[in-house]
């Protein structure tokens, strides 16, 4: 489904819903992959030229080499969109007036090209049903991942018919509330009719309304809680991880609680001593240590005499 709303999140909801278009094609069979597609609509200004060029910009986004192909030889509008001419076209190719490589032009985003088609070229449907036109289909799908053919509306002309029965898969772009609905019963009837492979409907100019609000709703909530994480985030100065380490005990000291100062910065400055001054000091002689005999002699010349039960009765030691 494709908005088209005069909002902020248009583009937004537009690219989103292409992209999804181009995954849900690219897995849509994994057997048998579709690398050729057809963009038809039931009548005019449905804005298949618009889903051809913005699917084959989700494409080539995504790494993949794409081809645009102009098949609508009566009202050609793919360079228009694209914003890119050729000096050659698809008839000098199936003429070979041209090869491919010299009528193929870069479409101006990477991985993108296009093939024009010359003005006024007579009786476009026979040259689509040329066996000429088959063989080109299988050359511009061995040489692009991905060709997209954009097709006339399918109940005015058989230009689509005859195209996407040659393709791999076949995309019908229905526009909401201008289509009747026997008109896109008609045209489904007439690509089975044919033999297409009709992979899908995509609803164009859809009511996005309730998509903008839950994408302005995301991008609000995004920025509210991105804004909310920065304001309890602590500046870089003061977090310890990243601040310079000079300031780094700074910074954690003023965030613990006042003590009183321990560590060297606590010591208090202490007064030398001076020494005093000499007032006649004379030297001091050693003394010399009695010895044990002297000791007894001494004792006894005293009249001391210590009881035999002493435990600190002085015995005489043996030279």
């Amino acid at each position: 489904m494709l908005g088209q709303r005069k909002s902020k999140s248009d583009k937004v909801v537009m690219q989103n819903a292409l992209k999804t278009l181009a995954a849900n094609i690219r897995f849509s069979s994994v057997d048998n992959p579709v690398h050729s597609l057809c963009i038809a609509s039931a009548i005019p200004s449905e804005g298949k030229t618009t889903v051809s060029t913005g699917l084959g910009k989700a494409f080539a986004a995504g790494g993949a080499t794409v081809l645009m192909v102009e098949c609508d030889m009566r009202r050609r509008s793919l360079a228009s969109a694209l914003g890119v001419h050729g000096r050659h076209g698809l008839y000098s190719v199936l003429s070979g007036h041209h090869t491919v490589q010299e009528a193929v032009v870069s479409a101006g985003t990477a991985n993108l090209y296009f093939l024009d088609a010359e003005p006024s070229i007579p009786n476009p449907a026979d040259l689509l049903q040329s066996k000429r036109f088959h063989e080109l289909v299988e050359t511009l799908t061995s040489m692009y991942t991905y060709v997209i053919f954009d097709t006339p509306p399918v109940n005015t002309f058989i230009d689509a018919s005859i195209v996407s029965s040659i393709v791999d898969g076949t995309i019908l772009v229905v526009r909401q509330d201008y289509t009747h609905r026997d008109d896109v019963r008609e045209s489904y009837k007439q690509l089975q009719q044919a033999g297409a492979n009709v992979i899908g409907v995509v609803l164009n100019y859809a009511d996005a309304e309730v998509s903008s609000k839950y994408y302005d709703y995301y991008h609000e909530k995004k920025d509210a809680d991105y804004s909310a994480a920065q304001d309890d985030q602590p500046s870089i100065a003061a977090r310890p991880e990243t601040a310079p380490k000079a300031t780094a005990p700074a910074a954690a000291a003023a965030a613990m609680p006042s003590y009183p100062p321990k560590g060297p910065a606590a010591k208090k400055a202490v007064p030398r001593l001076h020494p005093l001054p000499e007032q006649n000091a004379q030297p001091v002689r050693p003394q010399r240590s009695a010895s044990p005999d002297e000791t007894t002699e001494l004792l006894q010349q005293t009249g001391y005499a210590p009881k035999p039960s002493s435990p600190y009765t002085v015995r005489r030691l043996r030279k």
